[in-house]
């Protein structure tokens, strides 16, 4: 078998997705005195080998790479990483001071070390700093490291990409020198410097020779080939297929785009990404680090920009004012750049890709208690170790009337630690900032996500992560045109759509059930019985397929000039069940195809008016009395009616007078969650 054929492996290999691949991870610096701290981010580094990326996010500090090629460091004084601001080689920069490194490499991520210094300015540990970090694994199609000694003589090296590389970054080890760039929208003849804002210019440096998928070229260059120096290439691959179930699906893509006249611009992928580094190439210019743990927020064009952005090529604490756009279910949507002006950027396809087995990667459970400030509702914006983001946070107090929150990380987990704009289910007014909302941390020490107080008693968190086939969040801007088409990654022909006006007061969140057969609809912020008359929501979208659904209509509800947030769910076997039953009058199990019964359950009557109501093992689904909510009130929990009970398969659901929720030949809609 060739060399190339064993890396990319044969059809019998294991999958690889994104999320194998690739992490953001936020984390704070624990140390002033030499300690450690572990990052467990699931991404195999010790055995399948890669790169870490770390930039201080509250305090100046040097963007510091280190690889499992060139090793962690040792000591403070040998830390082997490589600033991409600076043109100081491997550990020049460090020499005599003790400063923070990356100490070890592990499969499940690194460690990294506090040296002793008083100053983050080159720091990975230091105590209260918030740090984002950004992890590469060598992969075929995705990345690839390589070190060569330079000779001063044109020559080629040799990679395992497996794949023509899309970008190049060469840096000297041992000595000073730029970062140089090579991208394929700029050419062989150019290049770029990492390290500086400077514009792209003609350079020897790649031999005016496009890369292969076995070697790229070098030219007798100081920059990257004087003799006897050595360097380190990180290679990137671009819409080279090899990952997903079938080994075909894109995860990254090295392109350009040209920004019009306002500085905005469409980049098409295909896919919608989650890290984003774009450099303007015709003049001076950032190279600007955008992801979408930190916080690419859609949002309405009045709002205030709430882009967190890094640059690469300087070492200046995270901007917190920016908008430059937001990510789209199928690229980005660029705003706020020079108009007219050219652009490169490398992009990185938003994970999860694989379809969950496990409910409890992607629903969590937290208690939030009344008085208390804040509540931690997630470590790093993450479901507990899984690898699926927090994606959308619901609130509601208990005990007390008050309004439920929602917010998705898509329009903003507020970084800035100030409340994130949200909507509440029970109210039809438009997105604003609301007493039990999601913010993204106490202070600077902090990269957790928290609910905000409520006025009293206790309240209850649902967090749910986008994973395909479960769930699905789509931001987008109406027409008012009808059979405007809708990207989304759910993965699957969504059976459950809710659909909410962000900008405008006084519309109602819609909802489409879809039997498969048929599209009915109704309303999430009161208890209206669904209809399939032409005035009904039921004919507002329709043709939904497992990348796409049209807005069948003009209306305000989900197709005016205005901007709207969709929620998608669907059937994952033994995680979720979109279900609809019959009522007996008495007692019915509903099999949900789980092996550990529900969690989570939203249970609604369709031909009557009837409560969106609210059931989950966290408060007690149990053999007795089942504390319920409602998605459209702001009533306190029921506590004392036996609903829903426990079944391994789903849950059994109960008939009574009060919640009529299995009342004889009534016909229910709902949701359930492993």
């Amino acid at each position: 078998m060739l060399l190339a054929e064993s890396l990319l492996g044969s059809s019998s290999t294991a999958p690889v997705y994104i999320e194998d691949v690739f992490s953001t991870y936020l984390y704070t610096g624990n140390s002033t005195s030499g300690g450690t701290q572990t990052i467990t981010n699931n991404v195999d580094l010790s055995t399948k080998g890669g790169m870490v990326w770390i930039k201080g996010r509250s305090a100046a500090a040097n963007n510091m790479l280190t690889d499992t090629v060139r090793g962690a460091g040792t000591a403070p004084q040998s830390n082997n990483a490589l600033s991409s601001d600076l043109q100081d080689g491997e550990s020049l920069q460090t020499s005599g001071l003790d400063y923070d490194y990356l100490s070890a490499f592990s499969t499940t991520g690194f460690t990294v070390k506090q040296g002793g210094t008083t100053t983050a300015t080159q720091g990975t540990n230091y105590n209260a700093v918030t740090y984002a970090s950004w992890t590469f694994r060598k992969q075929p199609k995705f990345f690839d490291i390589v070190t060569y000694t330079g000779t001063g003589s044109a020559r080629t090296i040799s990679h395992s990409l497996g794949s023509v590389p899309g970008a190049i970054f060469v840096k000297a080890r041992n000595e000073a020198g730029n970062w140089t760039v090579y991208h394929r929208s700029v050419g062989n003849a150019s290049a770029l410097f990492l390290n500086t804002t400077d514009a792209s210019a003609a350079s020897t440096a790649f031999n005016s020779t496009t890369p292969t998928s076995s070697v790229f070229s070098i030219g007798a260059n100081n920059t990257v080939n004087r003799n006897g120096t050595t360097y380190v290439a990180y290679l990137f691959a671009h819409d080279a297929g090899g990952f997903g179930a079938t080994g075909s699906d894109n995860v990254i893509s090295c392109g350009s785009f040209t920004a019009d006249g306002s500085g905005n611009a469409t980049v098409t992928l295909g896919w919608e990404p989650q890290w984003f580094l774009v450099k303007e190439t015709g003049d001076v210019g950032n190279w600007i680090l955008i992801d979408n743990m930190r916080g690419w927020v859609n949002e309405p064009s009045s709002a205030a920009g709430r882009d967190r952005v890094l640059y690469a090529n300087t070492n200046v604490a995270e901007i917190t004012t920016a908008d430059y756009g937001a990510p789209t279910a199928t690229g980005v949507s660029i705003i706020n750049l020079g108009g007219g002006d050219s652009y490169i950027y490398i992009a990185i396809r938003r994970g999860p890709m694989k379809t969950p087995t496990l409910g409890t990667s992607v629903l969590r459970f937290d208690s939030i208690v009344g008085g208390s400030l804040w509540t931690e509702i997630s470590t790093n914006g993450r479901l507990g170790n899984s690898v699926n983001g927090l994606d959308a946070v619901f609130t509601k107090s208990r005990a007390a009337a008050d309004n439920w929150t929602l917010t998705p990380r898509l329009t903003g987990f507020s970084p800035t630690f100030a409340v994130a704009a949200s909507l509440s289910t029970n109210l039809t007014d438009a997105e604003s900032v609301k007493t039990g909302g999601v913010r993204g941390g106490a202070a600077a020490s902090s990269t957790n996500l928290q609910a905000a107080a409520i006025a009293t008693g206790s309240a209850i968190s649902y967090s749910l992560g986008r994973a395909p086939g479960f769930f699905d969040v789509v931001c987008y801007t109406g027409t008012g045109v009808s059979g405007v088409t809708v990207n989304h990654n759910l993965g699957t022909s969504p059976q459950l759509v809710i659909t909410k006006v962000r900008n405008f007061t006084g519309e109602d969140w819609v909802v489409h059930y879809n039997s498969g057969s048929s599209i009915v609809g109704g309303y999430l912020n009161n208890t209206t019985a669904f209809a399939n008359s032409s005035t009904a929501p039921s004919t507002d979208i329709r043709n939904l397929t497992s990348t796409t659904y049209t807005l069948n209509t003009s209306n305000r509800r989900v197709n005016g000039v205005y901007n709207y947030v969709a929620y998608l769910f669907a059937t994952v076997a033994g995680v979720s069940k979109v279900f609809s039953y019959t009522g007996n009058g008495s007692s019915q199990t509903i099999n949900c195809g789980f092996t550990g019964g529900a969690r989570f359950v939203l249970i609604k009557r369709t031909d009557s008016t009837g409560n969106w109501t609210v059931f989950d093992s966290a408060r007690g689904i149990v053999a007795g009395n089942d504390p319920a909510l409602y998605l459209n009130s702001t009533a306190a929990e029921v506590t004392t009616i036996d609903a829903v009970d426990t079944d391994s398969s789903g849950f059994i659901v109960n008939q009574d007078a009060t919640l009529n929720l299995n009342v004889n030949s009534a016909s229910y809609i709902g949701l359930a969650i492993a």
